[in-house]
């Protein structure tokens, strides 16, 4: 009973973070700020949702794997998002007229 109900929590709580990154992929401004958006929001939002399929199951090998693949997310969606704003960046996708601060404008490309 308890675990279902842990399972439940995670799993709106999990739902929720994805539909905040979606949701944050189609309304910021920027290509940059979306990056920020859908990475913080969908690592968080799949990690609750592997947790909660962790708790359900709750076999060692099934808990291994979720905390594996949580570990990879949290190691690997931070440097995706990086080179790709990097990159979209660096061919000239405009930014946001309410960015208030470009550090690289006067740094030449390498």
């Amino acid at each position: 009973m308890i675990s279902e109900l842990i399972v439940a929590l995670l799993l709106v709580a999990g739902g929720g973070f994805a539909m905040l990154a979606g949701l944050g992929l189609l309304r910021l401004p920027d290509v940059l700020i979306r990056m920020h958006a859908s990475t913080k929001a969908g690592t968080l939002g799949a990690g609750l949702i592997l947790a909660a399929v962790a708790v359900h199951y709750g076999g060692p090998a099934i808990a291994l794997r979720a905390v594996a693949t949580i570990v990879f997310l949290l190691m690997t969606a931070p440097v995706s998002a990086h080179m790709i704003g990097r990159a979209a960046y660096r061919t000239g996708v405009p930014l946001s007229p309410h960015t208030g601060i470009d550090e690289l404008r006067d740094v030449p490309p390498p």
